[in-house]
């Protein structure tokens, strides 16, 4: 009987899209990978990607020990031309769901998450605001693949 070891492990290709992939988009990929790599590669994209990080992404993200500082938004244009294969594409943000084009995947998901261009106050109240959304993604992101990961470690497991 082949070992858990010896059986090769199926990685499947997750894209997060958001409007700019600045904040949100970039924040599940972090997420996901961190919690889940073994099982899942996160991608995110934009589709009409910033010049730069949302820097309040990137301190919340710091926060919980995730660095998004060397990351640049990206363009779903560039996975399209390249070919990736993708088992999910997530759209987060409603202008995303509406703008994306298509990109083949079994799985086509939709999970809305406020848009930090929207957030008002003091700096402070708005990196607070970012947290939220921070949390809320990184809760979707363990209803949504947590099971799908125990899944997979399940049909990885020998027969006996």
């Amino acid at each position: 009987m082949a070992s858990l070891d010896s059986k090769k492990r199926t990685v499947q290709n997750v894209l997060f899209v958001c409007h700019h992939n600045s904040a949100r988009s970039q924040m599940a990929e972090a997420i996901l990978n961190e919690r889940y790599g073994e099982h899942f590669q996160a991608f995110s994209a934009g589709t009409e990607p910033a010049a730069e990080l949302d820097p309040r992404a990137v301190e919340v993200m710091r926060e919980i020990g995730l660095d998004l500082s060397n990351n640049k938004p990206k363009s779903v244009d560039e996975f399209i031309r390249a070919g990736t294969r993708f088992e999910y594409v997530v759209t987060t943000c409603y202008e995303a769901k509406r703008h994306c084009p298509y990109i083949p995947a079994p799985e086509q998901v939709h999970a809305r998450f406020d848009d930090p261009r929207t957030f008002e106050g003091s700096y402070e109240e708005q990196v607070a605001q970012m947290r939220r959304v921070r949390d809320q993604i990184s809760e979707w992101v363990d209803r949504f693949f947590g099971p799908r990961a125990s899944l997979q470690e399940l049909e990885e497991q020998p027969v006996r």
